[in-house]
């Protein structure tokens, strides 16, 4: 077409500026289909027909979404700029498409400077073209080298084809030799078949041989008695002859002699004929004869064959007779253990019964202290309801007999109300005081030395009053032997009573009024007089499932003891100060810390530290001021098991949890970790030595659990501050570059997940400090934590967990996931979930259960079951989930824990999966919006998931191939669960 002659058309600087759109527009069409907008731009900017602000709308607006669409749009913004943007127009293609300008124009393409407008500098023009041309030539350049190495790939496949279709030969040849082989094969299976038809043939004639063969031995046989028969006949015969001829010789006389030997001449001759036989028979004897001596070496051979035999059971006997006797010493060896564990049985047997009537003699001795002691306390009571009588009728004596005295001095008042704050309490609280348990009784033995000082102790536990002694000892000695008292922080204000002052309005009947659970008014303190709080009586020791309670002064409790373990093992004492008040309560090593009580700003606390970290209990311990109450239990052998792990080395403490990791850590001095958001973190040891906000853990193997990489991580408070940090720097980050891609990187290299303490509003991974009162989970002057944010979390508590069956498959985002389903669903090892019809009164019932996990249609009772996924997974096949993210907890909560795969999209992925989308009347623009916020969902899953990067993948094969691969491997993997906050 260029080569040919063109008429030249009108000149187009005659023209105006409706004849140049006109002649434009009429070949729109042919101008948006072969002009591509991003060639012709540069020059249209040098024109200065379009801006910057154009360009990027031309290029990258998502409503244009093919090349014919960004054309037209150009074109429009051409028109908009009159004469020049035609000009520019046609200029640009004749530059870039002579053809085009050919066709459009009618004219040919020339490069002069006369043909073109004003519209762009000589020089800027020129060194535009020049540009132009240099871009031209490396396009044909390229093409050029697109072309040799198309030639390349097309001898190559050329070549691969001769190699196919000298392979095609081959094969036919070995098909034809196949073919051969076969037909010669039939032919000899056919003789083979003949050849079986013979040797049947031969066996059935050799059967017959056989027989005949039995039949003319069984005659041979016969033929022989005969034979012995005659013979002895003969013998006989012979003998009978010889005898009668003696007798004859005898007794004949002569006449006679010619007769016999006539007659013995006669015998001779019939004998001789009887001794010949003919040659048939004799032939017939000698065969005969042969066989028997055949049969007879045949005997001798089976004869022989029978002694070995017979040879080999004799050795056989003799083995098994010394084996017998190996078992025979054996069971006498075996009889004998047995006699000594029946006397051992019978001895310990012995020594239970005796066990059990000391244990049934110490019970009986012990419900006999328990009752002596309800029934001392009983008389001390009514005694002390006796004095408080007393006592006040000498104050209402006082008080008629001298009403104008002075009013005592502080110190004397003070004395009497010490001395009158057991006796007034108890006289008060003797008619609702609680009945006696076995829980609150104390030591009998105990008693002992408490009676011989009954007349000089401050608790008197004898019917006795108080001597004065008492009475002026009593405020000194209140507060320091407190071994004997046990704290009660459930019942903390049944055990105080409140006294008015005496200058109230009614000084001449002193009341006492019973604290249950009311606050103290502000303006009455501990310190003020007289006394507003103290106790009634003190309470005993308290032994509880074998936990001691035990109460002592805590200032400074970390000086007073140390502690090891942690919450696999449990916190335990590990020394004791000498001479410090733990020590003098007689807390010792390995007693395990379950329980901590203390007072603090007029607030009961408690911290349970059965099951916490070494670094939760340090903390807790350190919190304690003044009077504390700790619950003990002896675990010695628990604690010389950790003791021996400790300086083995086989462990580092008593710490042993998984956490998940919510943000990212980068690599430090001093051995710390380089962690990313999602990792699995086995932390060993909350208080490593040298370091207070660290701890020591390990990355775990994905599929075992197997500690790899070892180090040490900010601790649950400080990666905290790093995390609060983390996210005010993505929040308040400026843009550093005018291209937003940019910032979207930097924000991704600082991932974080954002998790918080759910609906408890506590720290899972913290001690829990609970008021007695209001129950609230802050702790209480709380120093070393943030009181900003308390919510964020930087680690999840996670449990490992391995399900044996195959795991269900759920893909996201759901719109995506609808249209992966069946391709996933159609291999093998595979199948999709499919739902179930119900009845209204079954869906009623499954849904009070929480057996469905999604609705198949709005208004009807098909619905998606636990019981469609269980019977899948039965089969020992992956069950592929046509839901949403909703169904995750609910699957959860039946122990069934599906992978979670989200495949990453962007634009220009989601255009690949046009067609697919448009079959299932989906588009592009609600496939990006279903991800855009489905993505944010992700993180507040119990659970790990797999996400596919968008540049991963092409196609959907692709896409379908990657997924088997990652559902292989998630398969192996260990799942990891979150406590759920919700």
């Amino acid at each position: 077409m260029a080569g040919e002659c063109v008429p030249e058309g009108p000149d187009l600087g005659d023209m105006s500026e409706e004849e140049l759109w006109e002649l434009i527009n009429d070949n729109r069409h042919r101008i948006s289909l072969g002009v591509r907008p991003c060639i012709l731009i540069p020059y249209l900017r040098q024109a200065r027909v379009l801006a910057e602000m154009d360009e990027d709308e031309i290029l990258s607006s998502h409503n244009l979404t093919n090349r014919s669409m960004r054309t037209s749009y150009m074109l429009d913004l051409l028109k908009t700029q009159g004469r020049n943007g035609a000009v520019a127009l046609l200029e640009s293609l004749m530059i870039h498409y002579p053809t085009l300008y050919t066709q459009v124009t009618g004219r040919k393409p020339s490069t002069e400077p006369s043909r073109f407008s004003g519209l762009i500098k000589y020089s800027e023009l020129t060194e535009y073209l020049v540009r132009a041309v240099t871009g031209m030539q490396k396009e044909l350049q390229e093409a050029r080298c697109e072309a040799s190495k198309m030639k390349g790939h097309c001898a190559s496949l050329e070549l691969e084809v001769r190699q196919i279709m000298g392979l095609e030969e081959k094969s036919r040849d070995l098909q034809t030799e196949n073919e051969r082989m076969r037909r010669h094969l039939c032919s000899l299976q056919r003789d083979v078949t003949k050849l079986k038809e013979e040797k049947c043939d031969l066996y059935m004639r050799y059967t017959a041989a056989i027989e005949e063969k039995s039949a003319v031995n069984m005659r041979l046989h016969d033929l022989n008695l005969q034979v012995y028969q005659l013979q002895t006949e003969l013998q006989k015969t012979q003998m009978e002859n010889e005898f009668q001829k003696k007798c004859s010789l005898r007794s004949a006389s002569p006449a006679d002699t010619p007769q016999l030997q006539e007659e013995v001449r006669r015998l001779r001759c019939q004998l001789v004929k009887v001794e010949k036989l003919d040659p048939a028979r004799e032939d017939i004897l000698a065969q005969d004869l042969a066989e028997a001596i055949d049969s007879q070496v045949e005997l001798a051979e089976q004869l022989r064959c029978y002694r070995e035999e017979n040879e080999q059971l004799l050795t056989d006997k003799q083995g098994l007779l010394d084996q017998k006797e190996c078992l025979s010493l054996q069971v006498q060896q075996l009889t004998l253990d047995c006699k000594m564990h029946q006397q051992k049985s019978t001895v310990i047997q012995s020594q239970m019964k005796e066990l059990q009537a000391e244990r049934d003699q110490a019970y009986l001795s012990r419900d006999e202290a328990q009752a002596m002691i309800a029934r001392i306390l009983a008389e001390k009571d009514t005694l002390r309801c006796q004095l408080v009588e007393l006592q006040e009728q000498v104050f209402s004596l006082q008080a008629k007999g001298s009403p104008r005295r002075e009013r005592p001095n502080f110190d004397e008042t003070d004395m009497d109300w010490e001395n009158l704050r057991s006796s007034c309490e108890d006289s008060l609280s003797c008619p609702t005081r609680r009945r006696l348990c076995r829980m609150d009784a104390i030591n009998p033995m105990s008693l002992t030395s408490e009676w011989e000082d009954s007349t000089a102790s401050v608790r008197s536990r004898n019917p006795e009053p108080p001597s004065p002694e008492s009475f002026r000892r009593r405020e000194e000695t209140l507060y320091t032997d407190s071994s004997l008292d046990t704290l009660d922080t459930e019942s903390l204000c049944e055990d105080f009573v409140f006294i008015p002052d005496v200058g109230s309005e009614d000084k001449q009947t002193p009341r006492l009024f019973l604290c249950k659970g009311s606050s103290i008014d502000g303006s009455v303190s501990r310190s003020s007089y007289p006394p507003f709080l103290m106790r009634s009586r003190p309470k005993a020791i308290r032994v509880n499932g074998r936990v001691l309670s035990i109460s002592l002064q805590g200032e400074a409790l970390l000086s007073q003891l140390a502690v090891v373990g942690g919450n696999k093992t449990g916190v335990f004492v590990h020394q004791v100060t000498e001479g410090s008040a733990a020590h003098t309560v007689g807390i010792s090593r390995g007693a395990q810390i379950v329980e901590v009580r203390y007072e603090q700003h007029q607030k009961a606390l408690r911290m349970v530290l059965e099951d916490s970290t070494l670094e939760e209990a340090m903390w807790a311990l350190g919190q304690v001021t003044g009077l504390c109450h700790l619950s003990l239990r002896p675990r010695q052998d628990d604690y010389e098991v950790l003791l021996q792990q400790l300086q083995s080395s086989e462990t580092i403490s008593g710490d042993s949890f998984y956490v998940r990791v919510n943000m990212s850590l980068c690599a430090g001095p001093s051995g710390t970790l380089a962690v990313s958001c999602n990792d699995i973190l086995h932390v060993t040891n909350t208080r490593p030595a040298g370091t207070e906000d660290s701890w020591c853990a390990s990355q775990v193997h994905p599929c075992q659990l197997l500690d790899l990489q070892s180090g040490t991580v900010p601790n649950y408070y400080r990666a905290q501050r790093l995390l609060i940090r983390a996210i005010e720097d993505m929040s308040f980050q400026t843009k550093k570059s005018r291209k937003a891609g940019r910032v979207v990187d930097q924000n991704k290299q600082k991932a974080v997940r954002i998790v918080g303490t759910g609906r408890q509003g506590r720290n899972p991974l913290w001690v829990s400090v609970e008021e007695e009162n209001t129950k609230s989970t802050e702790p209480p002057g709380d120093t070393s934590a943030p009181k900003s944010c308390l919510t964020l979390m930087p680690y999840s508590l996670v449990t490992p967990l391995f399900p044996p069956i195959c795991r269900p498959v759920l893909l996201l985002p759901t719109i995506l996931g609808h249209s992966l389903n069946k391709k996933l669903a159609d291999w093998q090892g595979f199948e999709l979930c499919e739902p179930e019809v119900l009845s209204a009164s079954e869906h009623a019932a499954r849904l009070q259960r929480s057996e469905i996990l999604e609705e198949f249609e709005q208004g009807t009772h098909c619905c998606y079951t636990l019981q469609s996924v269980e019977k899948v997974m039965k089969k020992g096949i992956h069950c592929v989930l046509p839901l949403g993210l909703d169904c995750v907890r609910r699957l959860h909560r039946a122990q069934i824990y599906p992978i979670i795969i989200f495949i990453g999209l962007s634009a220009r992925t989601a255009r690949k999966l046009k067609s697919k989308l448009q079959r299932n009347s989906q588009s592009e623009e609600r496939l990006l919006a279903c991800s855009k916020s489905e993505e944010p969902l992700l993180d507040k899953l119990p659970c790990l998931y797999h996400s596919v990067a968008p540049d991963s993948w092409s196609d959907q094969a692709s896409l379908l191939t990657s997924l088997r691969s990652i559902i292989w491997e998630e398969q192996k993997k260990i799942v990891w669960v979150e406590h759920d906050q919700w």
